[in-house]
């Protein structure tokens, strides 16, 4: 009785994106890892050091950034346009070459889909990803090994032990 009272408890403290991808990500080995709530309040833009301009800013919900056993850096990023649209993801990047985004925010604040595949890092010039992996969340090449590092790394404009360069390494 009472082990069934803890997994209907348990059941009840999983948002709907929980329940919803519980089994894709376990069946990819992955451990769960809910989408953090936005907080508007802890976005700080990173300042990416791409090739050639564009329009868009990007920002990183500090307090989103996380680090874990598995290797996998998961963040929430803002990508605003200039007329101030806003598409707003959960998304991970597994050093040194591959991101996945596993939901998408939604206007109320919730959030929607389901995570993609992995996906390598795009080694186009301004997409956000390489930028983030090599500026960021990377440093030669491996995965930062706590969440207070690369939350430190976002505040900070990128993490303290590399040598920025004008490009990506990938």
């Amino acid at each position: 009785m009472a082990a069934s009272f803890v997994t209907a408890a348990h059941a009840q403290l999983q948002s709907d994106w929980e329940r919803a991808n519980e089994e894709r990500l376990k069946q990819s080995g992955e451990r769960l890892v809910a989408p953090p709530p936005l907080e508007r309040g802890r976005l700080v833009e990173v300042k990416l050091q791409l090739s050639a301009g564009t329009d868009f800013r990007y920002f990183v919900d500090w307090g989103s950034v996380s680090a874990g056993e598995d290797h996998i850096v998961r963040y929430v990023l803002v990508a605003r346009s200039p007329s101030g649209a806003e598409n707003i993801t959960f998304e991970g990047i597994r050093c040194p070459k591959e991101y996945r985004v596993y939901a998408v925010g939604r206007p109320d604040g919730s959030w929607g889909g389901g995570p993609g595949e992995w996906r390598p890092i795009p080694r186009h010039p301004n997409a956000v990803q390489p930028a983030l992996a090599s500026q960021y969340f990377c440093p030669g090449r491996t995965a930062i090994r706590t969440s207070d590092e690369g939350q430190q790394a976002v505040r900070a404009g990128g993490h303290p032990g590399l040598q920025r360069e004008n490009r990506p390494y990938y």
